[in-house]
């Protein structure tokens, strides 16, 4: 595979990422709340008669399916083989096979998460509380890598908004910056110098309360993957997929806007919105077409990316009368 050399860093183009074919498994998906079992049926008529199953590897996570609008996509759930082999997560390795490989070694117990800056109830969540604060759900999201992939990933976890609620912002909080786990001794991909560790994100306020804003901390009905950002990660479906830190261990609210990690490796390519936005190229490849994990590799037909990766009815009032190209 030839590499793009920019930055201390490699970048596969697009068009050389080779999906495996895997046969997406449409059967049954038996879930239940934490006292029992309750069957969770996806919508459509594509999921009616049969969905996928919990793979019984991790520990079971089950959530009620939302009612959230947008929350549930009509489309097939990308198979857990490949949404958990297939994955950027550079804490452990630049390759997409690299975090598998490499993310068994992460400890996620004991796990806390420290909320502060313009916050009238600052403090230090453990892993359990925050698992307890809020129902969880089921969201069928579509995930769209700026790379130029795709995949459509059954989470489990509530809305950001919940966590917002109970720290109660002040006046002064315009944006909520993501800091995640920087440990050499958990994850070898830190001594590759790709970032300045530890990875940072951010999103507006009004972002991070919007109610497809969420906070995973499952996927398949069972707990997230060392790999696929345990024990709790931010999910953005309408933004490219590396604004979603895995493994959070710090939230803050600010007054400015922070710098984001790829915003600070490379200002020209990487945005602070990253909205998906097929009418907006990446300076080296298009964004107008995708393709997605599992469907038969580069033999199949790309698909037309959609605008906000296909929430525009939902999120587009975030943006009203901004310049989408100018704010990329």
């Amino acid at each position: 595979m030839r590499l793009l050399k920019h930055h201390r860093f490699d970048h596969p183009l697009s068009s050389e990422i080779t999906p495996r074919a895997v046969h997406l498994r449409r059967r049954e998906w038996l879930g239940g709340l934490a006292a029992g079992a309750a069957a969770l049926a996806l919508p459509g008529a594509s999921f009616a008669q049969a969905a996928a199953t919990p793979p019984g590897k991790l520990p079971a996570l089950p959530g009620a399916r939302s009612a959230v609008p947008g929350s549930i996509t009509m489309e097939r759930a990308t198979a857990y083989a490949d949404i958990s082999t297939y994955n950027n997560f550079y804490e452990f390795g630049t390759d997409k096979a690299d975090p598998a490989r490499s993310a068994g070694r992460l400890k996620t117990r004991p796990w806390t998460v420290q909320v502060e800056g313009e916050v009238a109830r600052p403090g230090t969540y453990d892993i359990e509380t925050l698992l307890r604060l809020a129902p969880m759900e089921e969201r069928i999201y579509r995930l769209r890598c700026v790379e130029g992939w795709s995949m459509v990933v059954p989470w489990v976890g509530y809305s950001m908004a919940e966590l917002i609620r109970r720290v109660e912002p002040t006046g002064n909080a315009r944006f909520v910056e993501f800091v995640t786990l920087a440990d050499r001794s958990q994850m070898p991909g830190l001594s590759s110098g790709v970032l300045d560790w530890p990875y940072l994100e951010a999103l507006r306020l009004d972002e991070a309360r919007h109610p497809l804003t969420m906070l995973a901390f499952g996927l398949y009905g069972e707990i997230l993957p060392n790999q696929n950002g345990a024990p709790v990660r931010l999910v953005v479906p309408w933004k490219y997929g590396f604004k979603s830190g895995k493994s959070i261990v710090k939230i803050r609210f600010v007054e400015k806007q922070p710098r984001t990690s790829w915003q600070k490796a490379i200002p020209g390519e990487y945005g602070f919105y990253s909205n998906v936005n097929p009418n907006v190229d990446h300076p080296r490849w298009s964004q107008a077409t995708e393709r997605r994990i599992g469907e038969d590799g580069l033999l199949a037909r790309k698909r037309p990316t959609l605008m906000f990766n296909g929430y525009e009815a939902q999120v587009g009032q975030l943006y009203a009368g901004m310049d989408l190209k100018k704010d990329f």
